[in-house]
């Protein structure tokens, strides 16, 4: 993401315009888009910029252009074109491979940089834009370049781990990062200090180092900052950043560290969150309030009301998770082992896990809040009722069963079918008593939850619909709920039974007011790309969502 410089747009004065790049699943190229900063950032353009993915891009310091490099055809890998139109204002020859980074000289006269996998390093003037020059300092790789703040310069750093200076004018190469405690793997990205006289890089080896460039245009050492983690795989550096007094870097696992420019000596600020979608999610009744996320990848984190991240919950046995629950104690996941884990919830870390085998796949589970020793766990065939780790009965019911729930008391189950149908049990023991077969549904059930006050249950299924059924009378309270366009994931009541919100696979949620027809919802268009597979209420007036593309959002309702 990058942020153009303020600029008069349209005839409003002082408007500012920033751009991201996004990738798409299943799709081999990449749009750019670009917002306005006000007026709820509306997306003012979208192009397809170059016929593959985009890896670079950066504003010209007037706010007029764009330069983008990245995949392309032919001696299509860098693209310049005005904002506003999208006219190609140059043509960038001299690369044979993937360009991996491009940079715009902040000053004038304006220049072009770019360097990519045929190790080439390129010059262009302009605009319009021309070839000038190449260069092949370096022996692998080239994968990042930047100018400094004032033009003067510009570096390139490798894959053969090393820096190189070059005057911002003519190309010439000055300078180079000193190769006595330099990295020790490839060297991934590069960013210079506001007033230009150091310069950080992020390696494979796992580090970040603080250059100070001299007079001479050579850089030497400052510092060495530590990797974010234990030092595996996932500590690898790819990105960085100095912002102001902040030096930013993340890593391949999608760690950010963010360091005091002033004080390199402290600690830094460690951000995290989820690469992978996020499947499920749970509200901690706690002051502030907790929010556990769940990635299938068994990742779990722990996010703090009104303050965001609160760090990674770890587990001695990191399996995959497909479903969560969770009270203030106590996790009970399950995955794709034919296990349900009970993990017990210690501040900051979970303690040793405790695993129940229920002999094929679940497929939802519940716990019964009023004594959540109690869990109910849906398989194809059937259910298994779960008493701490004991397995109490195993329970086939004759037909394909695709989601559960179980009453806070622990009295009453209702399943879902792959038929369409709830089916209400009494719950005795270990056994299950059928009281009633519901019959509303077109498609196969999704999801199935209770209210907090018990006197409702709703349920969702995979032909869109949603339905709130009166518990006691065992009938339809709220129909009509058929406003998605796709199946529903998720399911969630707000804290005072009075709203009903839904998450479905076309990255909409909806909220319903219980009492009022179903005309009168408020959608969230777009809450999560790729679809909706988690659904929370903090409170009465805050809805929080997952999905997809990995992303925790917090909502606030606004009474209409």
């Amino acid at each position: 993401m990058v942020w153009g410089p303020p600029r008069s747009l349209y005839g409003s004065a002082h408007t500012q315009v920033f751009l991201g790049c996004f990738f798409f699943r299943q799709k081999v190229f990449l749009s750019c888009w670009i917002w306005g900063t006000h007026n709820d950032f509306v997306l003012k353009n979208e192009f397809k910029v170059l016929s593959g993915r985009i890896d670079d891009l950066q504003w010209s310091p007037d706010g007029l252009r764009i330069v983008a490099s990245g995949e392309g055809k032919g001696k299509s890998f860098v693209r310049a074109f005005m904002w506003d139109s999208g006219s190609t204002v140059g043509d960038f020859d001299g690369h044979s491979k993937r360009v991996l980074s491009c940079a715009f000289k902040p000053t004038r006269p304006f220049r072009i940089v770019t360097c990519g996998e045929d190790f080439l390093v390129n010059f262009y003037e302009g605009p319009p834009f021309k070839f000038k020059l190449s260069l092949r300092d370096h022996s692998n790789f080239v994968n990042c370049i930047r100018f400094c703040p004032d033009g003067s310069k510009f570096i390139t750093v490798s894959s053969d781990k090393s820096g190189i200076v070059y005057d911002g004018k003519t190309a010439e190469k000055i300078g180079e990062l000193s190769t006595e405690d330099g990295h020790k793997g490839s060297i991934y990205a590069l960013s210079w200090s506001p007033d230009g006289k150091q310069v950080l890089t992020v390696s494979a080896d796992k580090s970040a180092k603080v250059w100070e460039i001299s007079e001479d245009n050579n850089g030497k050492l400052r510092k060495t900052l530590p990797p974010p983690g234990s030092g595996g795989v996932d500590d690898m550096l790819v990105g960085c950043l100095w912002q102001n007094d902040h030096i930013v870097t993340v890593s391949l696992g999608g760690f950010i560290s963010i360091f005091s420019a002033s004080n390199l000596d402290t600690a830094p600020l460690l951000i995290s969150g989820h690469m992978k979608n996020v499947t499920s999610l749970a509200v901690l009744k706690s002051d502030p309030k907790l929010i556990l996320s769940s990635s299938y990848d068994g990742l779990i984190v722990k996010w703090i009301q009104g303050a965001g991240y609160g760090g990674k919950l770890q587990r001695k046995e990191n399996s995959q998770i497909k479903c969560l629950a969770a009270v203030d104690e106590e996790i009970v996941s399950c995955g794709f082992d034919n296990k349900v884990w009970r993990v017990p919830l210690r501040s900051d870390q979970c303690g040793d896990a405790e695993a129940i085998d229920v002999g094929s796949q679940p497929k939802d589970i519940s716990l019964a809040l009023l004594s959540p020793e109690l869990a109910l766990v849906s398989t194809d065939s059937g259910v298994v009722m779960l008493h701490g780790t004991k397995v109490l009965s195993t329970i086939n019911l004759g037909f394909t069963v695709t989601a559960c729930t179980i009453s806070p008391d622990g009295s009453e189950a209702i399943v879902g079918g792959q038929d369409g149908k709830l089916h209400m049990y009494s719950v005795t023991g270990d056994t299950l008593k059928e009281e009633a077969v519901l019959e509303k549904h077109r498609g196969p059930i999704s999801v199935i939850r209770y209210s907090p006050d018990v006197s409702m249950f709703a349920s969702g299924d995979l032909n869109r619909e949603a339905v709130v059924w009166d518990r006691a009378s065992r009938e339809i309270k709220l129909k009509n709920m058929l406003y998605h366009t796709a199946r529903i994931n998720c399911l969630a009541w707000s804290p005072d039974s009075t709203m009903v919100a839904t998450g479905s696979l076309d990255t909409c949620v909806i909220i319903y007011e219980v009492d009022k027809p179903p005309a009168s919802r408020t959608t969230i268009k777009g809450a999560n790309l790729g679809g909706v597979y988690g659904l929370a209420f903090i409170d009465e007036h805050t809805v929080v969502s997952s999905g997809e593309d990995a992303f925790i959002r917090v909502w606030r309702l606004t009474p209409q």
